[in-house]
């Protein structure tokens, strides 16, 4: 993937942010959000931002696919795109949804590009802070322009993160409980994958642990951790590939060190 396209995609979810998503922040209609299945919110500027997403970058890389949440609620089979002979874009429009229909933050634009070798490119923008975090494969990752230089290792009493239970099987959540005690601190997160992956390379938490791992929501995250230095995996220590399968369990760390201290106290 080459520069140019790199900030193109970048101009792209902030143009998209500004023109779609941030014009309908705080002013939504009850009308204008529903539920895709219990608990589970939508509202009309996920999918506008979907749209406007979708037609910008298919403009940017012609013969390419893409793979959105939404869209998917629409078609469970647009998840098979994924692995295919096409580029394929991974997009999450509005990451953070029941944060941006309450009027509250974070919430993220979240894009992944996906191609023969696996993840190529990643964008994650918060339009409230306006901070932007993307990664190309073998470039490094960034925050704002500026190169993320891997963590030092810290002790497990300093290690600090999230492990979101709310999705969490009873027997893996009894663990979470068990072993929290063994770090620094463990948050339920702030309901925005985005934000965590963006928080995690920033040095402001080192860990990350979820159980739901839609690709939409974790695509993006994992090459910008991996480019800065640390580790995604399956809860059993696979690397974490994407794939039309998106399986359950991830996590992720700011080094190996970190990610065995965190599996050792939570999820061993």
């Amino acid at each position: 993937m080459d520069a140019q396209l790199g900030s193109q995609v970048g101009a792209l979810l902030r143009h998209t942010a500004a023109t779609v998503v941030l014009p309908s922040y705080q002013h939504l209609q009850a009308s204008e959000i529903s539920e895709k299945g219990p608990g589970d919110l939508v509202t009309v500027a996920d999918q506008r931002s979907e749209e406007a997403l979708t037609a910008g970058l298919r403009d940017l890389l012609p013969g390419s696919v893409v793979v959105g949440e939404e869209a998917y609620a629409a078609d469970k089979s647009v998840l098979a795109r994924i692995g295919g002979p096409e580029p394929t874009w991974i997009v999450d429009p509005i990451d953070g949804t029941a944060n941006y229909a309450a009027g509250k933050g974070p919430f993220c634009l979240m894009v992944a590009l996906v191609d023969a070798k696996g993840l190529a490119g990643a964008w994650i923008y918060d339009p409230i802070d306006d901070l932007m975090g993307y990664a190309v494969a073998g470039g490094g990752a960034f925050l704002d322009d500026v190169r993320v230089e891997p963590a030092a290792p810290l002790p497990a009493e300093r290690l600090r993160g999230v492990a979101a239970a709310t999705y969490y099987p009873a027997n893996l959540r009894a663990r979470v409980a068990g072993g929290a005690d063994r770090l620094g601190e463990v948050t339920n997160g702030q309901r925005c994958a985005g934000r965590e992956y963006l928080d995690l390379v920033g040095g402001r938490q080192q860990f990350a642990m979820s159980w739901r791992t839609w690709p939409w929501d974790h695509a993006p995250g994992a090459l910008l951790v991996r480019e800065a230095g640390g580790v995604v995996r399956r809860l059993d220590g696979a690397e974490y590939v994407v794939a039309a399968d998106p399986g359950e369990g991830l996590l992720a760390a700011i080094d190996d060190q970190t990610w065995q201290t965190v599996a050792g106290a939570l999820v061993a």
